[in-house]
């Protein structure tokens, strides 16, 4: 039953990267929406997530979430930080500019508060908590105490 759960956890949070992969994607392929330099560092840390933990479900080695607690761990940050220059004026009105595009542009604003960086911290920290979980049930059943 154990095994069962980390499986589908594992496997959880390989459909949250390749739904944010995809997403960002559409965003900037289809709707046309110019990536921002603080999207580029997010993109940076989930484009390989999605590709590896896919990986690694089909191979059920979960050791790898180690590195993806890591990785989605400072994605929060960097979307954090986004979200912040987006939403909050003391951030916003000393931020640098970053690029062609500001980083506090807001190309999609869902329900007053959903933005692109925000979507990207939601996936960041469901991964993040998966990836935790998938870590301790993989090190529990490997050191039986």
């Amino acid at each position: 039953m154990k095994a069962e759960r980390r499986e589908n956890m594992w496997f959880f949070a390989w459909a949250v990267a390749v739904v944010a992969m995809c997403g960002s994607l559409y965003f900037s392929e289809i709707r046309g929406y110019e990536p921002c330099e603080l999207c580029w560092y997010q993109r940076i840390l989930m484009y390989p997530m999605a590709i590896l933990i896919g990986i690694s479900v089909v191979r059920k080695e979960y050791r790898l979430s180690l590195y993806t607690t890591v990785l989605s761990g400072i994605g929060m940050f960097v979307s954090l930080y986004h979200y912040s220059l987006q939403k909050f004026s003391i951030f916003s009105d000393h931020s640098p500019a970053c690029g062609r595009v500001p980083c506090t542009a807001e190309y999609i604003n869902w329900l007053g508060f959903i933005t692109i960086p925000f979507l990207a911290l939601t996936a960041f920290i469901l991964i993040f908590i998966s990836s935790l979980l998938v870590w301790k049930w993989t090190t529990s059943s490997s050191n039986p105490s």
